[in-house]
C-alpha cells in the first residue's frame, strides 16, 4: 500500500487544540498539508487555526464532541466540502481520571469512555467510509496503557485496552476485504502535555505522569510517519516498550512494581489545580503543546526512531559493525604488531 506524501494530503485531527494533536497539526501545517481540526472549544480552535495558517497550512475547524456521531459526521462533511475529502484520519481526542476505582463516579467513568473509546469507534467507522473508496490511513491513539494497567488511572487504562481491541479487529476486517486502508495504533508512554490538568482529579494532590516522560513532538513525528508509511503498531519510547514486554512476560513483577512505586510517582507535592478538569466540558484552556512535568523529559526516543526505519537502522548497524571489525583486525594484524 502506498500513501501520499504529506504535502499532498488532507489530515483530520480530533483533539487538535493541545498536546499531541496540536504538535501533529503544527508539523503537518509546516509540511504544507491541509488540515481539518476538531475540538470542543470554538475559541481554542480559532486561535490554533490562526497560528497554523501562519505556518503554511490550510485549515478548516469543526466544533465537535467525538462522543456524538452527528458531530463526527460534520467533521467528515467539512473535509469533503473544503478539500474534497481526506487522506488521513487521526483519532487523538482523549480524557482521563486520576483516582482510585472505588471513588470514581459512574457518570465520570461513562463520560471518559464516551470520549476515549466511543470517540475512536465513531471516528474510525466514519473515516473508513471514505478511505475504503479512496485509500489512506487511519491512525488511532492508544497508549502503553493499552498493554499494561496504571493504578490511579484504572478507567483510562481500560479504555485504552478497549481501543487496542477495536483497532486490531478493524484492521483484520479491512485486510480480509482488501480495503486500501492502513490502520495504525500509536502507543505513547507518558508524554509531557497538559494532559494531567485536563483530567478529572479525585486525589488531594496534583497529578503527574509517571516516568519515563517524552516530549509530544516525538509522538507527532510517529503520527506523521504513519500517515505516509503503513505501520501496524508504533511504541513511543523505549521505556514504554520495555514495560509492555515486562508485563507480558513477568506480570506479577510488574504488579508489584506498580503497587510499590507507580502509585507514589503519580502525584505532586501540591494541591490540585483544576480538580474538575475538562472531562465534561472544556473548562481548562487549550492552545499549549507542552505540559510542565517537573522531572526529566526526553526529547527523542532512539528506539522509536529505529523502529520506524528498521532497514536504515540495520544498515547503519551493519556498517558500524564492519568498521569496528576492520579496526580491530587492523590493530591485531602482524604488520601493525611489528611496527608497534
Amino acid at each position: 500500500m502506498k500513501l501520499k506524501p504529506l504535502k499532498k494530503q488532507t489530515l483530520v485531527i480530533t483533539g487538535a487544540t493541545s498536546g499531541i494533536g496540536l504538535a501533529t497539526a503544527r508539523m503537518a501545517a509546516e509540511a504544507g498539508a491541509n488540515l481539518v481540526l476538531a475540538a470542543r472549544s470554538e475559541e481554542d480552535l480559532r486561535h490554533v487555526a490562526a497560528d497554523l495558517t501562519k505556518r503554511g497550512g490550510k485549515v478548516a475547524t469543526v466544533v465537535a464532541d467525538v462522543a456524538r456521531i452527528p458531530d463526527i459526521q460534520r467533521v467528515a462533511a467539512t473535509a469533503r466540502e473544503r478539500f474534497g475529502g481526506f487522506d488521513t484520519w487521526i483519532n487523538n481526542a482523549a480524557a482521563s481520571i486520576w483516582g482510585r476505582l472505588e471513588e470514581v463516579s459512574d457518570e465520570d467513568s461513562r463520560r471518559m469512555f464516551d470520549t476515549n473509546y466511543w470517540g475512536v469507534v465513531n471516528g474510525s467507522l466514519e473515516a473508513i467510509k471514505h478511505l475504503k473508496q479512496h485509500g489512506g490511513a487511519l491512525i488511532n491513539l492508544g497508549s502503553v496503557a493499552s498493554d499494561i494497567a496504571f493504578p490511579l488511572q484504572g478507567q483510562y487504562s481500560a479504555s485504552k485496552h478497549a481501543i487496542k481491541g477495536f483497532t486490531d479487529a478493524l484492521r483484520i476486517e479491512l485486510e480480509e476485504e482488501g480495503a486500501p486502508v492502513s490502520v495504525t495504533l500509536i502507543k505513547p508512554a507518558a508524554i509531557n502535555t497538559p494532559f494531567p490538568q485536563h483530567a478529572k482529579n479525585y486525589m488531594d494532590r496534583e497529578p503527574q505522569l509517571p516516568p519515563p516522560v517524552y516530549e509530544p513532538e516525538e509522538v507527532a513525528h510517529a503520527i506523521i510517519h504513519a500517515a505516509q508509511h503503513p505501520e501496524r503498531d508504533v511504541y513511543i519510547g523505549g521505556g514504554g516498550k520495555m514495560f509492555s514486554s515486562m508485563n507480558k512476560h513477568f506480570p506479577k513483577a510488574m504488579d508489584f512494581m506498580n503497587a510499590k512505586a507507580t502509585m507514589k510517582m503519580q502525584t505532586r507535592d501540591e494541591a490540585p489545580r483544576h480538580p474538575a478538569g475538562s472531562l465534561h466540558r472544556p473548562e481548562v484552556r487549550d492552545g499549549r503543546v507542552h505540559g510542565d512535568h517537573p522531572g526529566y523529559v526526553m526529547k527523542k526516543s532512539l528506539y522509536t526512531r529505529a523502529s520506524l526505519h528498521p532497514v536504515l537502522t540495520t544498515t547503519f548497524a551493519a556498517l558500524a559493525g564492519g568498521v569496528l571489525v576492520a579496526l580491530l583486525s587492523g590493530r591485531n594484524s602482524p604488520d601493525n604488531s611489528a611496527s608497534e
